[in-house]
């Protein structure tokens, strides 16, 4: 199913954990979900949406059940600290923790330099010019989140990756000139890493395979192929077959018009000459 943009709802992945807390306090209690909703004359799916981070655990109801499993007030304090509203939306929570276990990934980004290729003064510039603004301390929180992604690239066992960057995000002088050359410095190191292919798209092309927009392909260890669109309010998982064909072959069109790896490379020893 091609699974559209999640609505931004309070606490989402918060609720989860919280439900995930539950259902093994219940179970190690002796509990089944329909004999626990007995005890507290509630509905059995009211326990389950609980569980399941559909619904929200509220404060009376969680000070019974602290009681009843004896889990000495740990629901009621996690209620009471649930954030007003998650750090990260659902859908990009759910993205990055495939991106960790993915084995392979293939990446087309236009306009920016993809996000595990970022430096972080790179980083900072692209999401200090968010509109609106950041507060300071979710600033921070994400340039940290996106700089930790990249372990993946220094793995003993890295995934293969693949990356397609049209030339504009090259000439973009994000954050200014000694920023830019950083990062295109940084971006001519990545491009040597084992198991990683960088092509860039030139501008001087006629026919472009991704004029509508980034997104990305991975596929995880059970070889499920997924994609993952981005655009400006939010971005979407695409899980459906025929979908994600659709996506893998813009990508290999992407492929055939982009520059080889070796006059990629070519063309970033320029652009950094031109700096």
């Amino acid at each position: 199913m091609n699974s559209r943009k999640l609505p931004r709802k309070k606490n989402l992945s918060a609720m989860k954990m919280l439900g995930a807390q539950l259902a093994t306090a219940r179970r190690a209690a002796g509990f089944t979900q329909r004999a626990l909703a007995e005890r507290l004359m509630v509905d059995e799916e009211t326990i389950a949406s609980i569980e399941q981070g559909r619904r929200p655990l509220k404060r009376d109801l969680a000070e019974l059940l602290d009681e009843l499993l004896d889990t000495k007030g740990l629901l009621s304090a996690g209620v009471d600290n649930l954030p007003e509203i998650d750090q990260f939306p659902l859908y990009a929570e759910q993205y990055m923790a495939h991106e960790r276990e993915a084995i392979s990934l293939s990446w087309y980004d236009a306009l920016v330099v993809p996000g595990l290729l970022q430096t972080r003064n790179y980083a900072r510039a692209l999401l200090g010019g968010r509109v609106p603004a950041y507060d300071a301390d979710e600033l921070e929180t994400k340039i940290e989140a996106r700089v930790g992604r990249q372990e993946i690239l220094h793995r003993r066992v890295p995934p293969t990756l693949s990356f397609v960057v049209w030339e504009p995000a090259l000439r973009m002088p994000t954050g200014g000139h000694e920023t830019h050359l950083d990062q295109l410095r940084n971006l001519r190191e990545q491009s040597e890493l084992p198991g990683l292919s960088l092509q860039i798209l030139p501008l001087d092309r006629t026919s472009h395979a991704g004029d509508a927009g980034p997104f990305i392909l991975l596929e995880t260890p059970d070889h499920q192929h997924l994609a993952y669109a981005e655009s400006q309010r939010g971005s979407q998982w695409v899980s459906d077959p025929d979908e994600v064909s659709i996506l893998a072959r813009k990508y290999a069109m992407l492929r055939t018009q982009a520059l080889t790896i070796e006059d990629s490379r070519s063309l970033l020893d320029s652009l950094l000459g031109e700096l």
